[in-house]
């Protein structure tokens, strides 16, 4: 299992939820601060099995395309070790 970690801005927090929940990504949204001068950005966590990996950056890049050469968001790849649900 992986734990995913995506940081976006907040204008598209909304587009790329909805396009997680449409291929069946179970996914948790996080207020956060960061960047330049402090602008709105969303943490968002998701947990997916290691070959569901691939198949939920490929929703990201295809939910969020490059805007004039210029990333939009910030991905990262965590394995785990535990996951229970109580």
């Amino acid at each position: 299992m992986k734990m995913m970690i995506i940081i976006v801005k907040d204008n598209d927090a909304d587009t790329l939820t909805q396009s997680f929940t449409a291929e069946n990504f179970r996914v948790t949204r996080v207020a956060s601060t960061g960047g330049f001068m402090r602008s709105g950005v969303v943490t968002m966590l998701l947990g997916v099995e290691d070959d569901q990996v691939d198949a939920a950056i490929q929703v990201a890049r295809n939910s969020l395309p490059p805007k004039d050469d210029k990333k939009c968001a910030t991905l990262f790849v965590i394995p785990v070790q535990r996951f229970e649900q109580v």
